[in-house]
This record gives structure tokens, sequence and C-alpha cells, in this order.
């Protein structure tokens, strides 16, 4: 159904080297650099964090997620723990199972307050 997701920084910079350490966790090469944007391709689909193009600051969705499938439980687990040791933080409950259902969830913030997710369904 899609093709990519954008999200906006206010530092590329930053917003590189924290993506392609938590990208890193799952299997996804550092991201290219074009003008003020970074993309993350994969053959699933891309990933893109963007300077705002209006010149104005970028700020995060409210009510907005951006979901990244893990492998595994540990493999979500890696992510989260990646993402709060380069600068983003932990939100929602802690990592783990979520009651009566067979998906293993780890939420964070990046370092502009996207919120992110990954998320792995237990067979």
């Amino acid at each position: 159904m899609f093709s990519h997701v954008m999200i906006g920084t206010n530092d590329l910079e930053k917003a590189k080297d924290f993506y392609d350490k938590l990208l890193g966790t799952i299997g996804v090469s550092p991201g290219k650099v074009d003008r003020h944007r970074v993309f993350y391709r994969t053959p699933t689909g891309t990933f893109s964090v963007s300077k705002p193009i209006n010149g104005q600051p970028a700020t995060a969705a409210n009510g907005g997620t951006i979901g990244f499938l893990c492998n595994s439980p540990e493999q979500a687990k890696a992510w989260h723990d990646t993402g709060v040791a380069n600068g983003g933080t932990t939100c929602e409950d802690p990592p783990g199972i979520r009651e009566g259902t067979k998906v293993y969830l780890a939420y964070l913030r990046d370092p502009d307050g996207n919120k992110l997710c990954a998320l792995h369904r237990i067979p």
C-alpha cells in the first residue's frame, strides 16, 4: 500500500546518526543524504527524514506512530535500547508482549519527538 514514509527533522545530521544506528538494528543500511533529506531504501519500502522544504520548524505528528517490523522480540528490544542510547526517549509501556496479544511492542520518540514503534508478531 505504501511507497514511503517521510518525517521531519530540525537537525539532519543528528537525525541521520540516530536513524543509521536505530535502523541498523533491523538490518537497514545507513541512509543516503540527498540535499535536505536522508533516505533509507529497502525492498519493502522507503523511510525518509527531511528538513521541511517550507523553511518552518519540523514538528511531530500528534497521534501519529511509525512502526518498524522486527524478526524477533530480541531484535525489537535491541532496536528500543539503541534508540534510547542515541537520544530517543522511551514512551508508552515498557517493551514487551502486550497482555492478551501475541505481539511484542517497543515504543520510543526520536530526538525530534516523532513516535516510533518496533513490532514483532509472535507465531
